[in-house]
């Protein structure tokens, strides 16, 4: 009650301010419309004004009730087509990992239109297109795809460079892939799919510039980049040294060559080749000088004995080798060798018998009865010949010989006898 008798004090407090209002500000409303005029009190024309306002925005909410359920409706189709857009992708995945590439195509590219996401429908309908055969097909539904998407150029450009890899063309998929690590630098798909293309294509000098990149996304491992080096480095040199102008560029490569490479056997010979046909001698010395005081192999000393660049120096520098290991068979024989070029006939005997005792070998046997041979003792010489005969006789492969032919004629097989008629 108490609430009312304020409510109605308040009420006549407020229309009393309002008619003092009226009274002390008098006014009035002109409208005129061409020669139409209509004139009105201020305080009556401001009730009409706000009793219009109050007509206009009911007018408006009747308006929006009336075309919220048309809006309400397409909202609600288009969910329910997303929907079963959704549904009928997820079935096209699941087909296209069960290997079924017809029904996944199918499927993922009639649901692409109402998908969310039709760069997943096309790019997955293409790789369904491709394991098809059907390669024109695919790139249909990768340029669909590109339509449909803005901004997944990368995406579609890994997916035809990985369908060209597939398809036997690294050419193009290299191309691609190019153009990609460009426009997206140290990218980890781009540089594994690129270390793929490089070893397909053996484009080793490639692979070469790539492999720090790698590594310093860490997408190899440190054994693997040892591996990758040493093969991109062994046959950049073998391709360079087979022919004797390019010694400039197998310099070049060597000189690049990480340090722990170039302790590498297997490449310093390789690298002395190169050097040798290319007549640059002295330094082939020095690289196996330096190779062989830091690093001790048969295969480096063999070659140092081969080598003719000054045998005194070279035969001082083996012998010197000789105090610290008496009984390498190699270095002995590399010693005798060089005690050849040098005249010292009975030393180079010493040498290869010393070498012959610690080690049998063919080799060394053919040296000594070479020897022999020209210093006119022919009985060692063909003791030694045939000693190196047997010795390469046992490393043939077992194959028949006439001793065994002779005991087949002696035992001939029955031969079959014509009946005549």
């Amino acid at each position: 009650m108490r609430k009312l008798i304020l409510l109605i004090v308040a009420g006549l407090a407020v229309g009393a301010l309002f008619g003092h209002l009226m009274m002390a500000v008098p006014g009035y409303w002109l409208i005129r419309v061409g020669d139409t005029s209509v004139q009105t009190s201020f305080w009556f024309g401001l009730v009409l004004l706000f009793a219009a306002f109050i007509a206009l925005h009911f007018a408006l909410r009747l308006l929006s009730g009336i075309l919220r359920p048309m809006g309400r409706f397409r909202s609600w189709n288009s969910r329910s087509r997303n929907r079963r857009a959704m549904k009928r992708t997820v079935h096209g995945l699941v087909a296209l990992t069960e290997g079924r590439w017809k029904k996944a195509e199918k499927t993922l590219v009639h649901a692409a239109a109402d998908s969310s996401t039709p760069l997943v429908n096309y790019l997955s309908a293409a790789l369904a297109a491709h394991y098809q055969g059907h390669h024109e097909k695919s790139q249909e539904h990768l340029h669909q795809a590109q339509l449909t998407t803005e901004g997944a150029d990368s995406a579609i450009g890994l997916m035809q460079a990985q369908l060209m890899i597939d398809r036997q063309q690294p050419e193009e998929a290299l191309a691609i892939l190019n153009r990609l690590d460009k426009k997206l630098p140290n990218h980890p798909q781009v540089l594994k799919l690129l270390k793929q293309v490089h070893l397909s294509v053996n484009d080793w000098e490639g692979l070469r510039r790539l492999i720090p990149r790698l590594a310093a996304q860490k997408l190899i491992t440190q054994q693997e980049r040892e591996q990758l080096e040493f093969k991109a480095y062994r046959e950049l040199i073998v391709f360079e040294a087979k022919n004797p102008t390019n010694i400039e560029r197998v310099r070049g490569l060597w000189a690049d060559m990480p340090d722990y490479l170039r302790g590498n056997t297997e490449l310093i010979v390789l690298y002395t080749e190169a050097l040798l046909q290319s007549n640059e001698e002295p330094i082939a010395e020095r690289l196996l000088n330096h190779s062989l005081d830091h690093h001790w192999d048969a295969r480096l000393v063999k070659r140092y004995g081969l080598l003719n660049v000054d045998a005194a120096r070279q035969l001082a520098k083996a012998e010197k080798w000789l105090q610290e290991r008496p009984n390498d068979p190699e270095l002995l024989l590399a010693c005798g060798r060089l005690s050849l070029r040098t005249g010292k006939w009975e030393k180079a005997l010493e040498y290869f018998e010393a070498s012959q005792r610690q080690r049998p070998n063919g080799e060394v046997c053919a040296e000594l009865a070479r020897l022999y041979a020209s210093l006119g003792e022919h009985n060692k010489s063909q003791l030694y010949y045939r000693h190196s005969v047997e010795m390469l006789a046992k490393s043939l492969p077992s194959l028949p010989q006439p001793s065994d032919a002779n005991d087949s004629k002696q035992n001939p097989p029955h031969k079959a006898v014509k009946k005549s008629a």
